[in-house]
């Protein structure tokens, strides 16, 4: 089992920057594909992008170019850079591990979840 914590939302001006971080526990998850996905209020989760143990990442094309994904397989810790940030960006943003190496982009793939951190971008 992998109990998933989030941190670094926040409020922040449109072109400003955030950076998430997400800490795991219960066994580590240096073989598991992790992700980030956000929840715009009256809208479907939607996968923003994800690493696998080896640090190969994707993004959603909405992000691509301003956000970054990295993480620290010893400290069992995963963080999302996100830079130039937009309004459309608001959003809970939650972090997610899947028992594979294979990195998806379908929500319904990912095993563990954290509960969740408010991003708000103002205009």
């Amino acid at each position: 089992q992998v109990q998933l914590v989030e941190s670094g939302g926040g409020l922040v001006q449109a072109g400003g920057s955030l950076r998430l971080s997400c800490a795991a526990s219960g066994r580590t998850f240096s073989t598991y594909a992790t992700g980030w996905f956000r929840q715009a209020a009256g809208k479907e989760r939607e996968f923003v992008g994800a690493i696998d143990w080896t640090s190969a990442t994707s993004y959603a094309d909405s992000v691509k170019g301003r956000f970054t994904i990295s993480r620290d397989n010893y400290k069992n810790t995963m963080s999302l850079q996100m830079n130039s940030l937009k309004p459309e960006d608001s959003a809970i943003y939650y972090c997610a591990a899947r028992r594979s190496s294979t990195v998806k982009v379908g929500s319904r793939d990912y095993d563990y979840w954290g509960q969740g951190t408010q991003v708000t971008v103002s205009p």
